[in-house]
């Protein structure tokens, strides 16, 4: 019997199509002229859940995505397993009209000798806020860092998506001052 037959029950972020993902996060305070390829993205976090659903536009193109993000070890923040469905147009609009926090931000690459990060440029009423992020295979590596990046933030839950999009006006004013 395979281990998938046996193996069928198992817990949220984990499983074949839980993709792991090991970032760390960075501050910045500015745009890097080199980053480049920009896309919107407009995040929606479900009220209540670990789900998140993604719009992401890139000139005429759109890509929905429905996601759900969980650290399989509190102990270790920079490790997240993300689980990723594709959904087409009319699912996606069926799925917001779930109660969600929204984030709107443009999203772009920038390569860095041979790491590259993607710059998020935040909207709304976090406008200024940067954050730079890395995937790595051994986050805890140490890593030859541009002159430009700022504090890390990996740790601080304050600037992950979820806790950013469902934080408070003066809460996001209180950490925009941070930066």
């Amino acid at each position: 019997m395979s281990d998938e037959v046996v193996n069928w029950l198992r817990q949220p972020g984990l499983g074949k199509y839980a993709k792991v993902e090991r970032e760390r996060r960075f501050l910045l305070t500015e745009m890097p002229a080199q980053a480049s390829d920009p896309r919107f993205i407009e995040d929606r976090y479900i009220v209540g859940t670990r789900l998140r659903l993604r719009r992401i536009e890139v000139g005429p193109q759109v890509v929905y995505k429905f996601c759900q993000k969980v650290r399989p070890d509190e102990s270790a923040p920079s490790t997240v397993a993300i689980t990723n469905i594709y959904l087409d147009e009319a699912e996606y609009k069926k799925l917001c009209q779930l109660p969600a926090a929204t984030l709107r931000k443009t999203r772009r690459v920038w390569q860095v000798g041979h790491h590259t990060f993607v710059v998020d440029e935040f909207h709304g009423d976090l406008a200024g806020l940067l954050l730079a992020e890395i995937e790595l295979p051994d986050p805890s590596r140490d890593l030859s860092l541009p002159t430009s990046i700022g504090k890390e933030v990996t740790t601080d839950e304050r600037f992950s998506g979820g806790y950013l999009a469902h934080a408070p006006s003066d809460e996001k004013a209180q950490l925009l001052g941070r930066v």
